[in-house]
């Protein structure tokens, strides 16, 4: 039953890291091209500068926060005794409110260039699209990040092959 439950649990995390992925970045790509182009006008309200500034810490802190966030949940599952479905469990709940943090700094980002075109949100957006795809579970990663050995380890490797 455990191999059955992690193989769902992971192909889920799977599934939905990509969706959030993949729903963000065509508002991003859409606005960035459209500042770039100046082919379309939103007739935007004038925000005051301080809502830039707030906007772009505001991205910028969802980056810095979910990096230490993740981090401190993989040490506790380091640290902790569990089984292999238990932190399977952990780090597929760290895993989504990674995702769902760069989700939001991508979204912002696209709101902060649609409304102030200051390329610090498109650098936040490089940056974030540079976490998720280093983030991407994988059962590499996931080995790698768990340190996991022996008989964990082999149950996680085949979670590379099809079926």
């Amino acid at each position: 039953m455990e191999k059955d439950s992690i193989k769902k649990s992971y192909y889920t995390l799977e599934r939905n890291v990509l969706i959030l992925i993949a729903i963000p970045l065509p508002f991003f790509a859409f606005i960035f091209l459209s500042t770039q182009n100046g082919t379309l006008d939103f007739k935007l309200p004038d925000l005051p500068a301080f809502w830039d500034s707030f906007g772009l810490g505001l991205a910028y802190a969802f980056l810095a926060l979910h990096y230490f966030a993740f981090q401190s949940s993989i040490k506790k599952i380091r640290a902790g005794n569990f089984e292999l479905e238990k932190k399977m469990s952990m780090y597929s709940r760290a895993t989504h409110l990674r995702f769902w943090a760069l989700f939001a700094s991508i979204l912002l980002c696209a709101a902060g260039l649609m409304f102030f075109e200051n390329s610090g949100y498109t650098i936040a957006f490089a940056i974030s699209l540079v976490f998720m795809s280093l983030g991407k579970p994988s059962p590499d990663r996931i080995i790698r990040l768990l340190r996991l050995k022996g008989a964990e380890k082999e149950l996680i490797e085949e979670l590379k092959r099809p079926g």
